[in-house]
């Protein structure tokens, strides 16, 4: 299938965009709503400008299209990015895991340009999920956290096997998703099989209000595999 990806820079978004192109597809545009809503019922917030590092480190067509983040009408501003490509692509690709609403709005809007959608993590075990992406060499930051049970000293931290054990008894205490997916942290990813180079963070700040936060990148550095720039 020829593909349009809904393209957040977080973790679930950019295992979409793998497991799409791992079993065969054209993967041949990556589409970033940029929001001035940190509220979006539907758009990621934090760092969607470094998006283009992540398309560039991949060697995608990346578009950009912003938006007020609206309930609802946000998603007239999705159509409008989708109807510049829509005679290139016959599918849609997004990295729901559980949220009907962004799901159910997908569809729609999948229906709408006669277009199949694909979410190819749909109701994976969270668990299994984060072992699957550790194991394939994802490294996957937190960038923001809105959830009991998680500070700010998680806010730029990395996943690894023992911060994932960490996170895993945090969550069952807490009773929030392991996955993130009721918007408990938000992620962003630093390097995939997909990229050419890893993403580094040179600079960021942790901003933090009450019981929630966002580490906001403000600098970052791409850096060949070898370890070359």
């Amino acid at each position: 299938m020829r593909i349009a990806a809904l393209f957040s820079g977080g973790k679930d978004s950019v295992s979409a965009v793998w497991d799409s192109i791992r079993k065969g597809h054209d993967v041949r545009y990556l589409i970033t709503m940029v929001s001035e809503n940190p509220e979006s019922y539907m758009f990621h917030y934090p760092n969607v400008e470094y998006t283009s590092q992540q398309a560039s480190s991949m060697g995608m067509t990346h578009i950009f299209r912003n938006t007020k983040g609206e309930k609802e009408k946000e998603l007239e501003d999705l159509k409008a990015a989708i109807e510049k490509v829509r005679e290139e692509v016959d599918c849609l690709a997004a990295g729901g895991l559980a949220s009907n609403y962004q799901r159910n709005r997908i569809r729609a809007i999948g229906e709408y340009f006669r277009m199949q959608v694909l979410t190819p993590f749909w109701k994976i075990d969270s668990k299994e999920y984060w072992d699957l992406m550790l194991s394939n060499g994802f490294r996957v930051m937190i960038t923001g956290v809105a959830c009991e049970g998680l500070g700010k000293e998680w806010l730029g931290r990395v996943i690894d096997s023992e911060s994932l054990e960490e996170l895993q008894k945090l969550a069952e205490r807490h009773r929030f998703n392991l996955a993130g997916e009721g918007g408990e942290f938000e992620t962003f990813v630093l390097d995939c099989p997909l990229f050419r180079q890893e993403i580094v963070v040179k600079d960021a700040e942790r901003v933090w209000d009450r019981d929630s936060g966002f580490y906001l990148i403000r600098k970052v550095k791409l850096i060949s595999k070898t370890g070359q720039d």
